[in-house]
C-alpha cells in the first residue's frame, strides 16, 4: 500500500500557472484576477514600482487564493529608489535602461554598480514587504534574476530579504520544439544563454534548500503563449513539478489571456489530471 502510494505521488504532474508584470497596468490586473477566477492561473508576480502595483495588491487580497511574487525589476521599468541613490542604474524619471543585453554586461562588468544593485534589491523587497502579501515566489523581469551578478546578490542577503521560492527558469528546447515552430534562432539562443545560467544557479539553490520547479514553460514563446501551444504542451507535460508563465493582459497580450481562460484548456487539465499549484505548495 505505502509503495502504491509512493509511486502515485511520483507520478503526479503539477502546473504553476503564473501571470508575469502584475501591477504593470489596469490591463494587466484585470486580467491576471479574471484568469485566475475564470480560468487556470494560479500565481502572479507583482512589479512593485509601477502605476497599478497599489491596485494589484488590493485585488490580490480580495482573491487570497491567489500566490503573488516579487517580479523583480532591474530594466525596462521604474526603481523603488530615486536616481540620487542609483545614478548608475536609472535615469531623472527612475527608469532602467529598455536594453537587456547592455544592462547585462554593465552589471557584469562594472563592480561599481553592484553595491547600488543591492540598495535596489533591497528596496524592491521591502516595498513587496509593505504590502502585507505573503511572498510566495521571486523572479526577475527578463529573468534577470538569474544575472550571475544578481544572483549573487540574492544568495547572499537570502536571508534578510526573506527568498524562498525561486523561479528557475529552465525551458526544455527539446520539447519546445515539438510543439511550436518559428523564431528559431530566438528559441536556440535563449535555450543557451538560460541552460547554462540554471545549471550555474540549481546547485546554489539547492544547497540552501530553495524550492523551485523541474522546469518552467513561455521563456522560448516570447509571449507567444497561446491556446493552441498550451493545448499541445499539456498532453506532453512532463512527470513533477513545472511552471508555465504568461502575460496575460485585455490588449497588447491577449491571446494569452484567452488562453489562460479557455473552456478547451480547461477541460484538458481536468481530463489529463492536472494538479494546479503554486509556490507555495511545493
Amino acid at each position: 500500500m505505502a509503495a502504491r502510494a509512493a509511486a502515485a505521488r511520483t507520478n503526479r504532474r503539477r502546473l504553476i500557472v503564473n501571470a508575469d508584470d502584475f501591477g504593470r497596468s489596469p490591463s494587466v490586473n484585470h486580467a491576471v484576477i479574471r484568469a485566475h477566477r475564470e480560468g487556470i492561473l494560479t500565481t502572479a508576480s507583482l512589479m512593485v514600482n509601477e502605476p497599478a502595483c497599489s491596485d494589484a495588491v488590493v485585488l490580490a487580497k480580495d482573491n487570497p487564493g491567489l500566490g503573488v511574487g516579487l517580479h523583480l525589476t532591474l530594466l525596462c521599468g521604474h526603481s523603488a529608489l530615486p536616481q540620487a541613490s542609483i545614478p548608475g542604474l536609472v535615469n531623472s524619471r527612475n527608469e532602467f535602461t529598455n536594453h537587456p543585453a547592455g544592462a547585462g554586461l554593465r552589471y557584469f562588468f562594472d563592480s561599481r554598480l553592484r553595491q547600488q544593485l543591492r540598495d535596489e534589491l533591497r528596496a524592491q523587497f521591502c516595498k513587496f514587504r509593505a504590502t502585507g502579501l505573503a511572498l510566495d515566489h521571486v523572479n526577475g523581469h527578463l529573468h534577470l534574476h538569474l544575472h550571475p551578478v544578481i544572483f549573487g546578490i540574492l544568495m547572499a542577503d537570502a536571508d534578510d530579504l526573506g527568498v524562498g521560492n525561486v523561479r528557475l527558469t529552465y525551458d526544455p528546447l527539446w520539447l519546445n520544439l515539438r510543439l511550436a515552430s518559428g523564431k528559431l534562432l530566438y528559441r536556440l539562443a535563449h535555450a543557451l544563454i538560460f541552460h547554462s545560467l540554471t545549471a550555474r544557479a540549481r546547485p546554489a539553490l539547492n544547497r540552501r534548500g530553495f524550492k523551485h520547479t523541474d522546469r518552467v514553460f513561455g521563456l522560448l514563446q516570447n509571449a507567444r503563449v497561446n491556446e493552441d501551444y498550451v493545448l499541445r504542451l499539456l498532453p506532453r507535460l512532463p512527470v513533477g513539478d513545472s511552471e508555465l508563465y504568461s502575460h496575460p493582459s485585455l490588449d497588447d497580450f491577449k491571446e494569452e489571456f484567452d488562453a489562460l481562460i479557455s473552456p478547451r484548456v480547461q477541460r484538458q487539465v481536468k481530463a489529463l489530471g492536472i494538479e494546479l499549484i503554486r509556490y507555495q505548495d511545493l
